[in-house]
């Protein structure tokens, strides 16, 4: 039977971030009477290694929300412990450092590792649901189609989710009351992803690399590099399944489709009306993954998650936020 937020509380950690700002509205427009609360450090002046904010969080992410709103590090205990005002019922923890080039070791094991045992403690004291976001950087460079098992991360943050899978799989055996859903999201893409800067997916930077009339650029041999792409709506409602599901486990989130790069300059420039050259250059990255395709059997078969979306239904229903955003870059 289907659930309903209805006077149930809700924590979303990472909320003013990409995905958890969907999620975010998506419960406040389906359920008025649910109790959301936004856990987020947001946007600071800091960058790291990479050129890119510390933190995505955005407060324009979530302009209309009407819920509770606090600015925390999932990393500090005195912030978490404004949680104790509240009776929690689900928890969507989407707090993390999310960028796969960051090779600080220790800061990403603290903030993506140390601070998930806080929140499963958070979990098993409201005896909550807990949905958190895993990750296919736990295959690295494993073949595709990319199954649960066949693990082997080659960066600090694939190895970070691949860490909190392996915790979460502990704390149910010792915990079995609580339901932990582990989800491992593919290429993500869609609205609201837009203040992840040279983060954010190739189907934005490509977009308005062509709205501002820029030959788009591509890796040599983009026709031979594959991702699954999945879109945010199917990866939101993946998330409201998970919710859902009185089994815990860990499952694959994508389209179950691998398309190229090439596919998606075609895609966006039919779609704009242009036909502007394609201008390729070297690769500079080291044992980039050539194809990602999710394996989601097990997805299907237990959380019932089929998506909705192909390549181009999902970049046609995207652009009006594409136009949107390369508006704010023109000012």
């Amino acid at each position: 039977m289907k659930h309903s937020f209805n006077n149930k509380t809700i924590l979303i950690t990472g909320g003013a971030g990409f995905i958890g700002s969907n999620v975010a509205f998506f419960i406040q427009n389906n359920y008025p009477q649910s109790n959301i609360i936004i856990f987020d450090i947001f946007r600071k002046e800091d960058i790291n290694s990479e050129h890119n904010p510390k933190s995505f969080g955005h407060y324009k992410n979530l302009i209309g929300f009407k819920g509770n709103i606090i600015c925390g590090d999932i990393s500090n205990d005195d912030d978490l412990r404004s949680l104790n005002y509240y009776d929690i019922d689900y928890i969507f923890h989407f707090a993390a450092i999310s960028n796969t080039r960051i090779y600080e070791q220790e800061t990403i094991m603290r903030t993506n590792v140390n601070s998930f045992y806080k929140l499963l403690y958070i979990a098993k004291n409201h005896q909550a649901q807990l949905v958190y976001a895993s990750s296919a950087s736990v295959y690295g460079l494993s073949p595709s189609p990319q199954k649960i098992g066949n693990e082997t991360p080659n960066t600090p943050y694939g190895f970070s989710k691949y860490a909190m899978d392996q915790i979460a799989s502990y704390f149910v055996k010792k915990n079995p009351s609580i339901k932990i859903i582990g989800l491992r999201f593919f290429n993500v893409y869609g609205e609201k992803e837009y203040f992840k800067g040279n983060t954010a997916s190739m189907i934005i930077q490509l977009g308005h690399q062509i709205l501002a009339c820029k030959k788009p650029r591509l890796f040599n041999e983009s026709d031979k590099i594959m991702r699954d792409f999945v879109y945010i709506k199917d990866v939101v409602k993946a998330c409201i399944l998970a919710s859902n599901s009185q089994r815990s486990g860990i499952y694959n989130i994508g389209s179950g489709m691998d398309r190229s790069f090439q596919n998606i300059v075609e895609i966006l420039q039919k779609e704009l009306n242009t036909d502007l050259s394609i201008s390729y250059f070297e690769n500079p990255y080291q044992e980039y993954q050539i194809d990602t395709r999710a394996d989601i059997s097990l997805s299907q078969e237990f959380l019932n998650y089929t998506p909705s979306y192909n390549l181009e239904e999902g970049i046609k229903d995207y652009l009006p936020y594409i136009k949107e955003t390369f508006k704010w870059i023109s000012k």
